[in-house]
């Protein structure tokens, strides 16, 4: 964690200790910061990319504290990973569960894909509701997705041919917009 020295005042804060960015020509006492490292641990300087920079001011400098793997306190799975909100999603003939990564139709598992699942999951997240390709793609596949609403469509034809000739008509086309789940 990085902190600007001005941002909260030493009195707000009693007995606690934080990491605080420097300036590029403070000594850092490390002997002083030893004394707060789990045993084994390496102090390393971190990269200035890795740093956020603030308008008018000196670039920060922080640091990493690096524990070895063996020090670590060992926590159970499931204390570690929080629950999902919302295990099971149902709406109509379409249940999704979001831990086990099941879609069902009428008692019937599908055999989805990764993106098909995914792209499932949000259009039964919120029936009836329009959404234009380009939400699909920005949501489902990520900013980072380089491609056009066509892969949306394909998708598309995939699940309701997965769906069933008597659900296929759930995920409708909105011409010239998009897509939405009517249940």
């Amino acid at each position: 964690m990085v902190q600007t020295a001005h941002s909260t005042p030493a009195a707000v804060r009693p007995n606690r200790h934080r990491l605080r960015a420097v300036d590029p020509n403070e000594v850092v006492d490390f002997a002083q910061v030893a004394d707060f490292l789990p045993p084994g641990a390496t102090l390393l300087p971190a990269p200035p990319h890795a740093l956020p920079t603030l308008p008018g001011r000196p670039p920060m400098v922080g640091y990493l504290v690096l524990v070895p793997a063996d020090q670590q306190p060992r926590q159970p799975l499931a204390a570690a990973v929080p629950a999902p909100v919302a295990a099971v999603e149902e709406q109509g003939p379409v249940a999704i569960d979001g831990v086990q990564r099941i879609a069902v139709v009428d008692g019937r598992a599908l055999d989805l894909t990764y993106l098909e699942f995914e792209l499932l999951a949000h259009l039964v997240a919120h029936p009836h509701r329009v959404h234009t390709r380009d939400q699909l793609v920005t949501t489902v596949w990520g900013y980072g997705h380089v491609g056009d609403g066509r892969t949306v469509d394909v998708h598309v034809a995939r699940l309701r041919r997965k769906l069933g000739a008597e659900h296929r008509h759930t995920i409708q086309t909105v011409r010239r917009v998009g897509y939405k789940y009517t249940p």
